[in-house]
């Protein structure tokens, strides 16, 4: 075949995709070797695109041994070498080098992102032998011919060093927090109690842990309190509503008493209305937290499935990369082009239609903008069978969102209604969409059902059915549940888009936290005040953010690399002194938890 141009792409479904993209029949020859997929594509040079299978390379300690620590002398290696599990990466990278010896252009087509750009460093660098340097860079946000194809033309010259700076940063610094603190804990436990169970940490697991275990702790200390609300049911031109008194609380019972028997009064009328009209703006387009959120929202998902859901629906081109944060849609995406795909597709052609008819197409755009992806919208591609179901479900909802940030306001009517039951004021609210402007592109995932109403006005009649006194308490603060929890680790800015879900999903893996409306077991409890009382910082989400803006000054060029990894191995090397001289203490604490969370989970009732 002589020589060719190298693809490297993260997963095999990107390969295949490229391949057939940028093949001229768009018919490429597969290929297998050691249960290697790869592909061979014609062009006006011959492509070999060759997938990887995720990170394919690893950050590992250059000494052996599970229970040593402090460690802080570490390397990169294939993963093959140090999970007992990724046997398969091993032959993976041989068939890589191989295949990099008759090559003379190098080309990273991985995900464009940090995780995707560290995918395709490592593999230029050690699988072909040092070709980083030399390697070139294709940029796209979906895996559609047309886009893939401006990128192949459009090829970066080279790779994103300030990126791949980041991220090889990122991952260091996690390794060092994680393997240090996590030997610590599990070492302590297993010394005591000499029964193994790992007991994780890290860099961002601490800091959301502790955001558990605090509302945990408010919720297990609140006191309810008692108190009384009124309210009257109501009629008016045969239409049953509710009028609440114009105190929500009342904190003395007879007061309440009192107010209930002193509303004597069948016929009444309203005496004043307050109005007011305003404009509901269109939803911006999707980051991946947001969608995250909305799907929990709407569908149930889990964040963690719904990252999946939608990287299965961009490797088969029907969204864009989906692991953003953007909330910015460029013109340059072709929103009209998009608009008539998706007229195209059953059950969207009358809004998509209503849409184009418009002039001028200009979306509602947010603040969040993200320098390698716009914010995640439809190809315009149609779902076939293969995603039915949830997959079918989080496209739809991609698609309408996408549709709906190009309608127009939506007008709303509130209207408060005064009027009195023997000098006792009451209110009587109602809301009315006059316009539904971008609510009808959203279609059935705008969650504004209201009841209906009738026109509230000054003098209208209304009879009073009965007063009636409701006992309340106080109630704590709510639990995180996935959402919440999600939304809570972006405004703290800790972790990543592409991570926060995992990290929720590790702490249920290690049993310290529980059901969906999220509980901290006691395990969890010891955990955190063992890493609160040793070594406070790495539950701090202060650290965490510190460390998210050297990671970013990082890849800006403004910091090294260096520094960040030695101010890490300062705070560990003292938090790992404060645990080792306290271990016994700890080990009894933590083995004490585990037994009781082995108890519970063999108890099936009283």
């Amino acid at each position: 075949m002589g020589k060719y141009s190298l693809v490297i792409t993260e997963k095999p479904d990107a390969a295949k995709r490229i391949a057939e993209s940028l093949d001229f029949d768009g018919k490429p020859r597969k290929m297998v070797e050691d249960k290697v997929p790869y592909y061979l594509a014609k062009r006006n040079k011959n492509l070999v695109v060759v997938p990887a299978l995720g990170h394919l390379y690893t950050v590992t300690s250059e000494r052996k041994g599970r229970g040593i620590y402090p460690v802080f002398k570490f390397k990169w290696a294939r993963r093959n070498l140090v999970e007992r599990r990724a046997r398969q990466i091993g032959y993976w990278v041989d068939v890589i080098s191989k295949l990099a010896k008759n090559a003379d252009v190098f080309i990273d087509a991985c995900d464009y992102d940090i995780e995707g750009s560290i995918i395709g460093y490592c593999i230029m660098k050690y699988a072909c032998g040092g070709k980083e340097k030399i390697a070139k860079r294709m940029k796209f946000s979906t895996l559609t011919k047309d886009e893939l194809e401006k990128a192949y033309f459009a090829v970066r010259p080279h790779l994103d060093f300030g990126l791949i700076e980041a991220g090889l940063t990122r991952h260091e610094v996690d390794w060092l927090y994680g393997v240090n603190l996590t030997r610590a804990l599990t070492m302590a436990a297993k010394n005591w109690s000499g029964k193994y169970k790992t007991l994780s940490t890290g860099r961002v697991q601490g800091p959301t842990l502790g955001f558990l275990a605090i509302r945990e702790k408010s919720i297990k200390c609140f006191v309810p309190k008692p108190y009384w609300s009124i309210k009257a049911k109501i009629v008016i031109n045969k239409v049953v509503l509710e009028a609440e008194y114009e105190k929500d609380k009342i904190e003395n019972k007879k007061e309440a008493e009192a107010i209930v028997d002193n509303c004597i009064g069948k016929k009444n009328q309203i005496e004043r209305t307050e109005i007011r009209r305003f404009k509901q703006n269109p939803p911006v387009p999707f980051d991946l937290g947001s969608l995250q959120r909305e799907a929990y929202s709407l569908f149930r998902y889990a964040p963690i499935n719904t990252l999946r859901i939608v990287q299965q629906l961009y490797l088969d081109a029907l969204i864009s990369y989906p692991r953003t944060s953007s909330q910015r849609l460029p013109a340059t995406i072709d929103y009209r082009k998009i608009l008539e795909k998706i007229s195209k597709v059953p059950g969207y052609n009358k809004p998509a239609t209503q849409l184009l008819a418009k002039t001028i197409l200009r979306p509602t755009e947010g603040e969040k903008d993200d320098p390698a992806h716009p914010a995640i919208y439809p190809t315009g591609k149609s779902p076939n069978k293969t995603h039915r179901g949830p997959a079918e479900k989080i496209w739809g909802l991609i698609t309408r969102r996408f549709m709906a940030v190009f309608g127009a306001p939506a007008l709303k009517q509130n209207t408060k209604a005064f009027f009195k039951i023997n000098d006792n004021l009451f209110i009587l609210k109602t809301r009315q969409t006059l316009n539904e402007g971008w609510l009808k592109f959203y279609g059935p995932y705008t969650q504004s059902e209201e009841p209906v109403s009738p026109l509230l006005k000054k003098g209208q009649r209304l009879t009073i059915q009965k007063v009636i006194l409701e006992d309340r308490f106080t109630r704590p603060p709510t639990r995180y549940n996935p959402s919440s929890l999600l939304k809570r680790m972006e405004d703290e800015k800790i972790g990543t888009k592409s991570t926060r879900a995992s990290i929720t999903q590790t702490l249920c893996n290690r049993k310290y936290i529980r059901a969906e409306k999220i509980v901290v077991t006691d395990l969890g409890f010891e955990v955190f005040e063992i890493l609160q009382k040793y070594c406070p910082k790495v539950v701090s989400p202060e650290l965490t953010r510190d460390l998210e803006e050297k990671m970013n000054r990082v890849r800006l060029k403004t910091e090294k690399r260096e520094e960040v990894i030695a101010d890490t191995v300062k705070v560990l090397k003292l938090a790992t002194k404060q645990i080792k001289a306290n271990e016994r203490k700890i080990g009894e604490k933590l083995s004490q938890a585990i037994e009781q969370m082995r108890l519970k989970q063999k108890t099936i009732g009283t």
